[in-house]
Protein backbone atom coordinates (compact mmCIF):
# COMPACT_ATOMS: atom_id res chain seq x y z
CA UNK A 1 0.00 0.00 0.00
CA UNK A 2 1.14 3.20 -0.86
CA UNK A 3 1.72 6.16 2.21
CA UNK A 4 2.08 9.25 1.70
CA UNK A 5 5.37 10.52 2.83
CA UNK A 6 7.32 14.33 3.35
CA UNK A 7 9.46 15.24 0.49
CA UNK A 8 11.45 18.54 0.09
CA UNK A 9 9.65 20.34 -2.58
CA UNK A 10 12.94 20.27 -4.46
CA UNK A 11 12.62 16.88 -5.70
CA UNK A 12 9.89 17.88 -7.90
CA UNK A 13 11.45 17.54 -10.75
CA UNK A 14 10.97 20.43 -14.01
CA UNK A 15 10.34 23.66 -10.98
CA UNK A 16 13.00 26.07 -9.71
CA UNK A 17 11.49 28.28 -6.83
CA UNK A 18 13.58 31.46 -5.71
CA UNK A 19 12.85 34.18 -3.50
CA UNK A 20 13.77 38.19 -3.02
CA UNK A 21 13.39 41.08 -0.68
CA UNK A 22 13.61 44.84 0.03
CA UNK A 23 14.08 42.96 3.71
CA UNK A 24 14.38 46.73 4.53
CA UNK A 25 11.25 47.77 3.34
CA UNK A 26 8.89 44.32 4.39
CA UNK A 27 8.17 43.33 1.17
CA UNK A 28 9.52 40.87 -1.59
CA UNK A 29 9.02 38.36 -4.38
CA UNK A 30 8.24 34.32 -5.29
CA UNK A 31 9.15 33.17 -8.38
CA UNK A 32 8.35 29.29 -9.81
CA UNK A 33 10.11 28.97 -12.81
CA UNK A 34 9.02 25.93 -14.83
CA UNK A 35 11.70 24.48 -17.44
CA UNK A 36 10.73 23.14 -19.29
CA UNK A 37 7.22 25.50 -19.88
CA UNK A 38 4.83 23.99 -17.36
CA UNK A 39 0.96 23.16 -17.77
CA UNK A 40 -1.04 25.71 -15.51
CA UNK A 41 -4.25 26.26 -14.06
CA UNK A 42 -5.66 28.86 -11.57
CA UNK A 43 -8.55 29.32 -9.13
CA UNK A 44 -9.15 32.97 -7.88
CA UNK A 45 -11.96 33.12 -4.84
CA UNK A 46 -10.96 36.05 -3.06
CA UNK A 47 -12.74 39.34 -4.02
CA UNK A 48 -10.04 41.68 -4.43
CA UNK A 49 -7.00 40.12 -6.45
CA UNK A 50 -4.07 41.86 -8.44
CA UNK A 51 -3.40 39.42 -11.35
CA UNK A 52 -1.37 39.56 -14.66
CA UNK A 53 -1.97 36.90 -17.59
CA UNK A 54 -4.47 35.36 -15.70
CA UNK A 55 -7.16 35.08 -18.43
CA UNK A 56 -4.94 33.10 -20.53
CA UNK A 57 -5.44 30.08 -17.82
CA UNK A 58 -9.01 29.84 -18.58
CA UNK A 59 -9.50 26.41 -19.95
CA UNK A 60 -11.19 28.08 -23.08
CA UNK A 61 -8.07 30.30 -23.83
CA UNK A 62 -5.45 28.89 -26.31
CA UNK A 63 -2.70 29.00 -23.53
CA UNK A 64 -1.04 25.16 -23.76
CA UNK A 65 1.86 26.52 -20.96
CA UNK A 66 3.75 29.10 -19.02
CA UNK A 67 7.39 29.49 -17.98
CA UNK A 68 6.68 30.90 -14.88
CA UNK A 69 4.18 32.16 -11.83
CA UNK A 70 5.23 34.97 -9.62
CA UNK A 71 4.14 35.81 -6.29
CA UNK A 72 4.63 39.11 -5.05
CA UNK A 73 4.29 41.57 -2.40
CA UNK A 74 3.63 45.20 -3.47
CA UNK A 75 -0.13 45.11 -4.40
CA UNK A 76 -1.08 45.97 -7.86
CA UNK A 77 3.12 47.69 -7.66
CA UNK A 78 4.53 44.31 -7.65
CA UNK A 79 3.34 42.90 -10.87
CA UNK A 80 5.92 44.97 -11.99
CA UNK A 81 8.37 42.12 -10.53
CA UNK A 82 7.12 39.67 -13.75
CA UNK A 83 8.80 42.52 -16.03
CA UNK A 84 12.10 40.91 -14.75
CA UNK A 85 11.42 37.47 -14.74
CA UNK A 86 10.40 38.17 -18.27
CA UNK A 87 13.76 39.75 -19.27
CA UNK A 88 15.31 36.78 -17.11
CA UNK A 89 13.67 34.08 -19.62
CA UNK A 90 13.96 36.59 -22.50
CA UNK A 91 17.88 36.16 -22.14
CA UNK A 92 17.76 32.77 -22.34
CA UNK A 93 15.56 32.50 -25.22
CA UNK A 94 12.63 31.12 -23.63
CA UNK A 95 9.40 31.50 -24.17
CA UNK A 96 6.30 30.75 -26.74
CA UNK A 97 7.77 30.38 -30.04
CA UNK A 98 6.70 33.17 -32.63
CA UNK A 99 8.17 34.28 -35.93
CA UNK A 100 9.69 37.10 -33.91
CA UNK A 101 11.20 35.05 -31.69
CA UNK A 102 9.67 34.17 -28.34
CA UNK A 103 8.00 35.26 -25.41
CA UNK A 104 7.87 34.72 -21.98
CA UNK A 105 4.73 33.53 -20.55
CA UNK A 106 4.38 35.09 -17.03
CA UNK A 107 1.57 34.72 -14.81
CA UNK A 108 1.65 36.28 -11.21
CA UNK A 109 -0.65 37.56 -8.02
CA UNK A 110 -0.03 40.17 -5.29
CA UNK A 111 -0.94 40.65 -2.03
CA UNK A 112 -0.91 43.99 -0.04
CA UNK A 113 1.89 44.65 1.97
CA UNK A 114 2.32 48.44 2.01
CA UNK A 115 0.98 48.83 5.79
CA UNK A 116 3.89 46.84 7.44
CA UNK A 117 7.27 48.97 6.96
CA UNK A 118 6.83 51.23 3.76
CA UNK A 119 4.85 51.73 1.09
CA UNK A 120 7.01 53.49 -1.44
CA UNK A 121 9.68 50.60 -1.93
CA UNK A 122 7.55 47.77 -3.74
CA UNK A 123 8.69 44.62 -5.46
CA UNK A 124 10.08 45.64 -8.77
CA UNK A 125 11.60 44.23 -12.14
CA UNK A 126 15.20 44.26 -10.67
CA UNK A 127 14.25 41.88 -7.39
CA UNK A 128 11.83 40.04 -9.91
CA UNK A 129 15.15 39.15 -11.83
CA UNK A 130 16.93 38.63 -8.75
CA UNK A 131 14.36 35.83 -7.78
CA UNK A 132 15.24 34.04 -10.94
CA UNK A 133 18.72 34.11 -10.30
CA UNK A 134 18.06 32.80 -6.84
CA UNK A 135 16.05 30.22 -8.00
CA UNK A 136 19.06 28.36 -9.86
CA UNK A 137 20.45 27.70 -6.30
CA UNK A 138 18.42 25.65 -4.25
CA UNK A 139 20.06 26.07 -1.36
CA UNK A 140 18.77 30.07 -0.81
CA UNK A 141 14.83 28.59 -0.64
CA UNK A 142 14.05 29.83 2.72
CA UNK A 143 10.32 29.51 4.58
CA UNK A 144 9.51 32.61 6.26
CA UNK A 145 9.28 36.52 6.39
CA UNK A 146 11.19 35.71 2.51
CA UNK A 147 9.76 36.44 -0.92
CA UNK A 148 6.51 37.11 -1.10
CA UNK A 149 6.07 36.31 2.27
CA UNK A 150 8.74 39.29 3.75
CA UNK A 151 5.73 41.63 4.44
CA UNK A 152 2.43 39.41 4.83
CA UNK A 153 0.52 39.16 8.00
CA UNK A 154 -2.34 37.84 9.24
CA UNK A 155 -5.37 38.75 11.77
CA UNK A 156 -6.52 42.62 10.32
CA UNK A 157 -9.72 42.65 11.36
CA UNK A 158 -9.06 45.38 13.78
CA UNK A 159 -6.75 47.35 12.26
CA UNK A 160 -2.67 46.95 12.50
CA UNK A 161 -2.81 47.29 16.61
CA UNK A 162 -4.03 43.48 16.44
CA UNK A 163 -2.03 41.77 13.54
CA UNK A 164 0.54 39.18 13.53
CA UNK A 165 3.40 38.09 11.29
CA UNK A 166 3.25 35.12 9.27
CA UNK A 167 5.24 34.70 6.15
CA UNK A 168 5.94 32.32 3.14
CA UNK A 169 4.99 28.53 3.85
CA UNK A 170 6.16 25.36 1.92
CA UNK A 171 6.02 21.79 1.97
CA UNK A 172 5.44 18.68 -0.58
CA UNK A 173 4.43 15.47 -0.18
CA UNK A 174 4.73 12.09 -2.17
CA UNK A 175 2.08 9.17 -2.65
CA UNK A 176 3.85 6.36 -5.08
CA UNK A 177 5.28 8.28 -8.02
CA UNK A 178 2.85 10.86 -7.60
CA UNK A 179 4.60 14.71 -6.12
CA UNK A 180 2.51 17.14 -5.20
CA UNK A 181 3.90 20.65 -3.43
CA UNK A 182 3.08 24.07 -2.12
CA UNK A 183 4.41 27.61 -1.99
CA UNK A 184 1.90 29.53 -0.35
CA UNK A 185 2.32 33.21 1.27
CA UNK A 186 -0.19 34.41 4.05
CA UNK A 187 -1.51 37.13 4.03
CA UNK A 188 -5.00 36.71 5.39
CA UNK A 189 -7.11 39.14 7.02
CA UNK A 190 -8.36 36.13 9.23
CA UNK A 191 -6.91 33.76 11.28
CA UNK A 192 -4.90 31.06 10.85
CA UNK A 193 -5.46 27.67 12.66
CA UNK A 194 -3.57 23.97 12.74
CA UNK A 195 -6.46 21.95 11.20
CA UNK A 196 -5.67 18.97 13.08
CA UNK A 197 -5.34 20.46 16.67
CA UNK A 198 -8.10 23.61 15.32
CA UNK A 199 -5.49 25.47 17.65
CA UNK A 200 -5.34 29.13 16.70
CA UNK A 201 -1.56 29.75 15.56
CA UNK A 202 -1.87 33.85 14.20
CA UNK A 203 -4.91 36.15 13.88
CA UNK A 204 -6.35 38.82 15.62
CA UNK A 205 -4.17 39.00 18.72
CA UNK A 206 -4.61 41.38 22.05
CA UNK A 207 -1.42 41.95 23.74
CA UNK A 208 -3.06 43.77 26.70
CA UNK A 209 -4.56 40.22 27.54
CA UNK A 210 -2.68 38.27 26.02
CA UNK A 211 -5.43 36.22 24.16
CA UNK A 212 -6.62 35.28 20.79
CA UNK A 213 -9.78 37.64 18.99
CA UNK A 214 -11.66 35.19 16.88
CA UNK A 215 -11.75 37.40 13.71
CA UNK A 216 -14.95 35.43 12.51
CA UNK A 217 -16.11 36.88 15.47
CA UNK A 218 -14.75 40.59 15.35
CA UNK A 219 -16.41 40.15 11.49
CA UNK A 220 -20.29 39.82 12.46
CA UNK A 221 -19.68 42.79 15.38
CA UNK A 222 -18.72 44.89 12.51
CA UNK A 223 -20.82 47.13 10.45
CA UNK A 224 -17.87 48.12 8.08
CA UNK A 225 -14.35 49.69 7.81
CA UNK A 226 -13.20 51.07 4.81
CA UNK A 227 -9.25 50.56 5.47
CA UNK A 228 -9.51 47.16 6.01
CA UNK A 229 -10.86 46.49 2.30
CA UNK A 230 -8.40 45.05 -0.19
CA UNK A 231 -5.27 45.01 1.73
CA UNK A 232 -5.34 41.26 2.47
CA UNK A 233 -4.69 38.06 -0.05
CA UNK A 234 -3.23 34.28 0.27
CA UNK A 235 -1.81 33.69 -2.97
CA UNK A 236 -0.03 30.25 -3.65
CA UNK A 237 0.49 27.93 -6.06
CA UNK A 238 0.77 24.13 -6.69
CA UNK A 239 3.06 22.25 -8.38
CA UNK A 240 3.01 18.31 -9.30
CA UNK A 241 4.67 15.98 -11.56
CA UNK A 242 1.45 14.50 -12.50
CA UNK A 243 0.45 14.35 -16.01
CA UNK A 244 -2.86 16.35 -15.78
CA UNK A 245 -4.72 18.98 -18.37
CA UNK A 246 -4.89 22.59 -17.76
CA UNK A 247 -9.25 22.32 -17.23
CA UNK A 248 -7.85 19.37 -14.61
CA UNK A 249 -5.51 21.67 -12.91
CA UNK A 250 -7.61 24.01 -12.83
CA UNK A 251 -9.67 21.78 -10.80
CA UNK A 252 -6.94 20.81 -8.49
CA UNK A 253 -6.33 24.39 -8.20
CA UNK A 254 -10.01 24.65 -7.16
CA UNK A 255 -9.65 21.27 -4.69
CA UNK A 256 -6.26 22.95 -2.96
CA UNK A 257 -8.64 26.07 -2.15
CA UNK A 258 -10.05 23.64 0.35
CA UNK A 259 -6.63 23.68 2.42
CA UNK A 260 -7.24 27.12 2.42
CA UNK A 261 -10.92 26.63 4.35
CA UNK A 262 -9.29 24.41 6.67
CA UNK A 263 -6.34 26.98 7.88
CA UNK A 264 -7.91 30.20 7.56
CA UNK A 265 -11.31 31.54 8.93
CA UNK A 266 -12.91 33.67 7.44
CA UNK A 267 -11.55 33.26 3.96
CA UNK A 268 -11.89 33.97 0.35
CA UNK A 269 -13.85 37.29 1.55
CA UNK A 270 -14.33 40.58 -0.47
CA UNK A 271 -11.16 42.03 1.69
CA UNK A 272 -8.97 39.07 0.49
CA UNK A 273 -7.69 38.36 -3.16
CA UNK A 274 -7.26 34.92 -2.65
CA UNK A 275 -5.66 32.57 -5.60
CA UNK A 276 -4.08 29.30 -6.22
CA UNK A 277 -2.42 28.52 -9.39
CA UNK A 278 -1.29 24.98 -9.89
CA UNK A 279 1.27 23.85 -12.38
CA UNK A 280 2.20 20.38 -13.92
CA UNK A 281 5.46 18.95 -15.15
CA UNK A 282 3.24 16.05 -16.47
CA UNK A 283 5.77 13.28 -15.51
CA UNK A 284 3.94 10.97 -14.52
CA UNK A 285 0.10 9.24 -14.91
CA UNK A 286 -1.65 10.12 -11.76
CA UNK A 287 -5.56 9.94 -10.88
CA UNK A 288 -7.38 14.20 -10.36
CA UNK A 289 -9.06 13.17 -7.34
CA UNK A 290 -6.20 12.02 -5.73
CA UNK A 291 -3.98 14.84 -6.78
CA UNK A 292 -6.75 17.77 -5.72
CA UNK A 293 -7.41 15.60 -2.41
CA UNK A 294 -3.66 15.78 -1.63
CA UNK A 295 -3.18 19.72 -2.96
CA UNK A 296 -5.75 20.64 -0.45
CA UNK A 297 -3.48 18.67 2.84
CA UNK A 298 0.20 20.30 1.21
CA UNK A 299 -1.50 23.55 1.06
CA UNK A 300 -3.44 23.52 4.69
CA UNK A 301 0.36 22.28 5.91
CA UNK A 302 2.20 25.43 3.83
CA UNK A 303 -0.01 27.48 5.42
CA UNK A 304 0.51 26.05 8.94
CA UNK A 305 4.28 26.70 8.15
CA UNK A 306 3.78 30.23 6.80
CA UNK A 307 2.13 31.22 10.36
CA UNK A 308 5.12 29.32 12.49
CA UNK A 309 8.18 29.85 10.67
CA UNK A 310 8.70 33.87 10.82
CA UNK A 311 11.76 35.03 11.00
CA UNK A 312 12.01 38.35 11.40
CA UNK A 313 8.50 39.44 13.11
CA UNK A 314 8.98 43.20 12.12
CA UNK A 315 8.08 43.71 16.24
CA UNK A 316 5.07 41.43 15.78
CA UNK A 317 6.40 38.81 18.10
CA UNK A 318 3.79 38.21 20.88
Amino acid sequence: MNTVKTIDIREIEGFHIGNAEYAEAATGCTVILAEPAAVCGVDIRGGAPASREAALLNPLADNSAVNAVVLSGGSAFGLDASSGVVKYLEKRNTGFSTAYGPVPIVCSSCLFDLALVRADIRPDAALGYQACVNAQDPSLLKEGSYGAGCGATVGKMLGPDYIMKSGLGIYAAQLGDLKIGAIVAVNACGDIYDENTGKTLAGVYDRKSGEFLRADHCLYQMTSDPDLFHQNTTIGAIITNGNFTKTELTKIAGMAHNGYARAIRPVHTMFDGDSIYALSSKAVKADLNTAGSLAADVMAEAIRRAAVIKGNDYGLAI
